[in-house]
């Protein structure tokens, strides 16, 4: 994944003036753009600016959000496009007068402006703007006129002279419903990635075929060569086991909050080409779970992952790693609901079957006896916390480096188990 990429996705779905409808489309639309983006590793965070106040806020939430990215910087506006005297763009916002946009619309100039500003390597401007103002189902259009960012690849919705559509029963606007659906499935008969400028041609192509206004794009330098995943790729579940794997590695160094939407993506990936109770779409399931649980969903995902557990019992038995986790993530889950006297006994019934089945070695059971004695320090059993860790320490100390963010948390941890002991 790139480092420090990020996307600003930006739109303004109601509007005080009544030429202007409202386009409840715009919301939903970055939404999910968001979770695509992060799901397809092409940013690590999207910053969403909805529907905001005045140019002012907007300005600091763009300004804020751009000083991050250091190798993408995407944006992507979806509402109504306002042409001001002199031909130049506007981007519509809550209080925009269409007779006069240069008072309160962002003026396109002054975001490509600040968008120059940013360190970001490469710059990606994808515009979705509506123009006219007729009810939803007719126009939305944005005109372009040499809009060109140094360096970026500028895609935008229709000709500068076109409009584009919201059409009667669609989630999103036609162009960034198309969007999504051609990023989601990728392009048949490409390798593992297409680039940008691929996306283009076969986005052109789906919209002129249904008779829609053609989108256009421009490029300076290598932008148009910038790489995406393409999801329509073969990709075999060994594959895709070994993304998970790698995503949940990460998750355990930095937080599992962090890998929610990119194991939502990879079993999304699997259930393409798996059933529903095959083992590595229960695994990816049970590591989802546990990571919206550490986002504060633990309550809800007990119950699911119970489901889980039972579903992995089916096929592999009680002896198995996989169940064996889950009923781990389960405790934690239920700790964090109902409190360390609920998740101790869930986790005393764990531990011997983690030795007899895994080994006492094994990190899954160091983690389950780390977590034990989390509980324990929590619920005032201090000196059973203490011993505990003590004998995780020294296996982990045999097994790690240094350094090793595990290692330092078992060391930090038992240090204040002892000082809460004295000793």
């Amino acid at each position: 994944m790139p480092g420090k990429s990020r996307a600003v996705l930006i739109g303004t779905s109601t509007y005080s003036d009544a030429d202007l409808p409202d386009i409840p489309q715009v919301g939903p639309g970055l939404a999910e753009l968001g979770r695509l983006f992060t799901a397809l590793g092409l940013v690590q965070g999207c910053d969403l600016l909805l529907d905001q106040p005045s140019v002012p806020e907007l300005g600091r939430g763009l300004t804020a959000a751009m000083d991050l990215a250091e190798d993408l910087l995407l944006v992507y506006y979806i509402g109504h496009g306002l042409v001001g005297r002199s031909h130049e763009l506007y981007l519509g916002m809550r209080d925009s007068v269409p007779a006069h946009p240069d008072f309160g619309s962002l003026s396109y100039n002054s975001l490509r402006e600040r968008v120059l500003d940013s360190p970001a390597a490469t710059k990606i401007v994808i515009l979705d703007c509506c123009f006219s103002g007729r009810a939803l189902g007719s126009a939305l259009s944005s005109q372009v006129d040499e809009l060109i960012i140094d360096g970026t690849y500028l895609l935008t919705s229709s000709p500068r002279d076109r409009v584009s559509l919201v059409l009667p029963g669609e989630e999103h606007t036609a162009f960034t419903g198309r969007l999504l659906r051609l990023l989601s499935t990728g392009i048949p008969g490409r390798g593992d990635h297409v680039t940008i400028d691929d996306v283009y041609h076969e986005l052109l192509r789906v919209m002129t075929a249904s008779g829609l206004p053609r989108p256009q794009k421009r490029a300076t330098r290598a932008a148009d060569q910038f790489r995406i995943p393409n999801r329509a790729a073969v990709v075999s579940p060994e594959d895709l086991r070994a993304q998970v794997e790698a995503v949940v590695d990460v998750a355990r160094a930095s937080g599992w909050p962090t890998a929610v939407d990119d194991l939502t993506g990879l079993l999304n990936r699997q259930l393409d080409s798996l059933p529903t109770d095959h083992p590595d779409v229960l695994r990816t399931q049970s590591h989802v779970l546990f990571a919206l649980a550490a986002g504060g969903a633990a309550a809800e995902s007990a119950g699911r992952l119970a489901e889980v557990h039972a579903a992995q019992v089916g096929v592999h038995g009680q002896d198995h790693v996989d169940p064996l986790r889950t009923q781990h993530y389960l405790a934690i889950c239920v700790g964090e609901s109902e409190g360390p006297l609920a998740a101790i006994p869930l986790l005393r019934l764990l531990t011997p079957a983690q030795r007899r089945v895994l080994g006492y070695e094994h990190e899954d059971t160091l983690r389950a006896h780390h977590t034990l004695a989390r509980y324990l320090y929590r619920s005032g059993a201090v000196e059973e916390a203490q011993v505990l860790l003590e004998e995780v320490l020294v296996i982990r100390e045999r097994a790690l480096a240094a350094d090793d963010p595990v290692l330092l948390r078992s060391r930090r941890d038992l240090e204040l188990v002892r000082g809460w002991s004295g000793g």
